[in-house]
């Protein structure tokens, strides 16, 4: 399989949950500006959405979309229980997470990339993410992990995603489970190995 990414972007989720499989598996860097991979290809021929991540199997088809990466990688080694059995209810609370990660964190996060967006709208984004950062300090402070007593897909991304804070100048400080929670996250070995790897690609 390849992995197709670029730095600091959700293609980091889906190489997480590969290094926790221990799967097999080829980087391959993408220029996010130019789309132009680290070998020289026009990575909209491979994806023709544009952005990172892309799955190629080792059967030449490409799967897009983060979540449905992180979910096809997690039924291929079922016995890591990073993701429950298809078609439980299990099943279905983690992907309620993971839509909720996508809409309202990821997509909530994007317009903060823009430097040209006028304060008073960054702002409005900004408290609109605030909120749901208060949502899941009341849920971390709970529990662990997002869906249950160990980490899973949905932790996976969720991580990736608050680690834009810093780009915004948002301290995680203010969200004490929130700021925990990550730390957990970030001391896992996958996680390290998944950071070192693409700041040295």
């Amino acid at each position: 399989m390849k992995l197709y990414y670029a730095p600091d972007t959700c293609s980091l989720s889906p190489h997480i949950v590969l290094r926790e499989l221990q799967l097999e598996f080829e980087l391959v860097r993408v220029n996010n500006r130019s789309k132009i991979t680290a070998d020289g290809r026009d990575f909209r021929a491979i994806n023709p959405k544009g952005y990172v991540a892309a799955l190629e199997l080792d059967d030449g088809q490409i799967l897009t979309e983060g979540p449905a990466i992180v979910q096809y990688l997690a039924d291929l080694k079922p016995e890591h229980g990073l993701a429950p059995r298809a078609n439980s209810w299990a099943r279905v609370r983690l992907q309620e997470w993971l839509n909720f990660i996508t809409s309202e964190i990821h997509a909530g996060s994007a317009p903060l990339f823009n430097p040209a967006l006028p304060e008073e709208v960054r702002a409005i984004f900004r408290e609109k993410l605030f909120r749901q950062f208060d949502f899941l300090q009341a849920t971390l402070n709970e529990k662990t992990y997002l869906t249950g007593p160990s980490f899973s897909v949905a932790d996976a991304y969720l991580f990736t995603v608050l680690g834009w804070c810093k780009f915004f100048s948002i301290p995680l400080e203010r969200w004490p489970a929130l700021l925990a929670y990550r730390e957990t996250i970030n001391a896992r070995p996958a996680v390290q190995a998944a950071l070192l790897a693409e700041a040295s690609l």
